[in-house]
């Protein structure tokens, strides 16, 4: 069934064009969970002194301090999940658009302005060398994946909360550079993917936190 699907959708146009085109629609077809998301987190860090309160309180009374955190997130219409759960509503969908860019069939002789679309950087240098457009065209799409992980890290270092743990504040902002890294072992329509999924992830949360 994957096979079929993905056969139509890089049948419409070109591949390269397709993954664009398709990630931007789930993308755009995912956007309410991501507003409730950013909505549950919004909630999480305006309880957060009260919470913090709570925690110190009944700090020996575990089965207390759920009750009175759920008392507060029911006193405020939400969940403490309602931050995580739209989270864990998109990761089908992702999984999804990731199937489409790594199919190997469908990228089979195809290729976005020279490097083909099925290999990696591993490949492309291989087949073409250093010194070779395709490998540039990989240079660049890299490049531009951290670019976006940069802008993001610094969006993660701004909004880490005073009391997070050293090592965690360190650790987070860097997670956003895991893209970057898994574009140089997957094939270039999977790199084109994860440039505009997280470009897009980036403008979402820049626009909705």
């Amino acid at each position: 069934m994957i096979d079929t699907f993905v056969a139509f959708i890089t049948g419409l146009t070109h591949p390269a064009l397709a993954i664009v085109l398709f990630t931007l629609a789930v993308r755009s077809l995912l956007l309410p969970l991501g507003i409730r998301q950013a909505r549950g987190v919004k909630l999480r860090e305006r309880l957060a002194p009260r919470l913090k309160q709570l925690q110190k309180r009944y700090a020996r009374n575990p089965e207390r301090l759920r009750k009175e955190v759920m008392a507060l997130y029911a006193k405020e219409g939400s969940s403490p999940f309602a931050g995580i759960l739209p989270g864990l509503a998109q990761l089908p969908f992702l999984w999804l658009m990731y199937r489409v860019a790594t199919h190997p069939t469908a990228l089979v002789g195809h290729d976005l302005f020279g490097a083909p679309l099925g290999q990696n950087v591993a490949a492309v240098v291989a087949n073409f060398g250093l010194i070779s457009w395709p490998f540039m065209v990989f240079a660049v799409l890299v490049a531009a994946i951290l670019v976006v992980a940069w802008l993001t890290s610094r969006k993660v270092k701004e909004r880490l909360p005073e009391d997070q743990p050293e090592m965690m504040r360190r650790i987070l902002p860097l997670m956003a550079y895991g893209s970057a890294a898994a574009a140089l072992f997957l094939p270039l329509a999977a790199g084109l993917y994860l440039l505009v999924s997280t470009a897009w992830t980036y403008t979402e949360r820049l626009v909705l936190y």
